[in-house]
């Protein structure tokens, strides 16, 4: 088994390097998020981190502000969660 997302410091790095974002909202709330939470996320909010990383910037943006919910292959348990976290930050 290998070792928690966390604990891997090159894992973080690209985590850290996937939350860049084109859209300047979604940048600055991206990365206020992980200033405050990155040292403590878990392997299953570090996977549901990554699932919203992969989605365009405007569907980004409606989920992190509550516009709308998540759909499709994001529509799981565990993003729903890291979203109340990372709107409440």
């Amino acid at each position: 088994m290998s070792a928690p997302h966390q604990a891997d410091p090159v894992k973080r790095a690209r985590l850290r390097w996937r939350a860049r974002r084109g859209l300047l909202e979604n940048d600055l709330l991206v990365t206020r998020f992980l200033d405050a939470n990155e040292e403590t996320l878990t392997d299953e909010e570090v996977d549901a981190f990554s699932r919203l990383m992969e989605l365009a910037d405007n569907e980004l943006m409606d989920l992190l502000l509550g516009r709308r919910e998540p759909s499709g292959d994001v529509d799981l348990p565990h993003v729903h969660a890291l979203l109340t976290r990372m709107r409440a930050a």
